[in-house]
This record gives structure tokens, C-alpha cells and sequence, in this order.
């Protein structure tokens, strides 16, 4: 039998076929999670924290690793003079209202109807083939423009 709290600890017990613990044993822990870092913030995990780190880096990072955006190294070392533009929703208009919920206050945003318009273009567009496989398309991070790391 193997019981506790996904966010506390596990403990064992071996148990017979109809899973009653067998006579004699105990429960036996084996995981506790770890205490959480002092002086953490954002209520990262040991874990977090060593594969974000530069001293657990490979020799040569790739240029997508999160580690070296600045914006989130500054973050990290408490420096918010250079964090960078606020993120602005496309098919949302951010308004003035909020709404309270259990993890605090959260902005209201509404609908924009720019994707419908945006759909209804792209849908009525004559293309040479209406049959177009969409396995083809390939992945593109930067696909919007306006990105700061947009290659356009």
C-alpha cells in the first residue's frame, strides 16, 4: 500500500493480496518533499532553481535557452529596471476591471473579434489548392510580428 499527499510526503506498507497490510509491519516513509529555498519569491523548488542555473549549463547553450534571456536573468537577480514590455493580448482588449479569485486579483480582458475577422480572410482567400495539408505547415516561434526577437 503506498499512501500520502502528492505535496507532503509518501509512505509504504507491504499488504497481502486483498490489501491489508501485512502483520507486523509499518508504514515506512519514502519521500518527503523538500523544504522550499529560503528567500524564493516565486516558490521555485530546489530542482527549478539548479536546472535554471548557469553553473548546471552545458559547456555551449543553445541561443533559445531560457537562461540566457535577459529579461528573465533580471528577474532572477532582482534587477526589474530591465524587464521587458508587457505582454499585449492579440484577439483581447485588456480593460480596467478586475476580478477577484482565490489566486488573487486577475485583469479582465474582452474578445476583440479580430480572430473572426482574421478567420474569415484567411477563409475566404483563394489559395491554388483548398486542399491544404496542415501536417505541412511548419513550427514557427516568431510567427507574429512585433516580437523582439522576430527575424523578419
Amino acid at each position: 500500500m503506498i499512501t500520502g499527499k502528492w505535496n507532503k510526503s509518501l509512505s509504504c506498507q507491504p499488504c497481502d493480496q486483498e490489501g491489508d497490510p501485512l502483520p507486523g509491519t509499518e508504514l515506512k516513509e519514502i519521500w518527503r518533499v523538500a523544504p522550499a529555498p529560503q528567500n524564493d519569491g516565486y516558490q521555485y523548488t530546489h530542482f527549478a532553481h539548479k536546472i535554471n542555473s548557469f553553473n548546471t549549463a552545458p559547456k555551449k547553450l543553445l541561443a533559445s535557452d531560457s537562461r540566457l534571456r535577459p529579461d528573465r536573468y533580471a528577474i532572477e537577480t532582482g534587477d526589474m529596471s530591465k524587464l521587458e514590455d508587457q505582454f499585449t493580448p492579440r484577439w483581447f482588449n485588456v480593460t480596467d476591471a478586475v476580478a477577484s479569485t482565490p489566486w488573487g486579483d486577475l485583469q479582465i480582458c474582452e474578445y476583440s473579434g479580430k480572430y473572426t475577422e482574421h478567420r474569415a480572410a484567411i477563409d475566404s482567400s483563394s489559395t491554388t489548392d483548398d486542399e491544404t495539408d496542415v501536417t505541412s505547415v511548419q513550427f514557427d516561434p516568431w510567427q507574429y510580428g512585433g516580437s523582439s526577437s522576430s527575424p523578419q
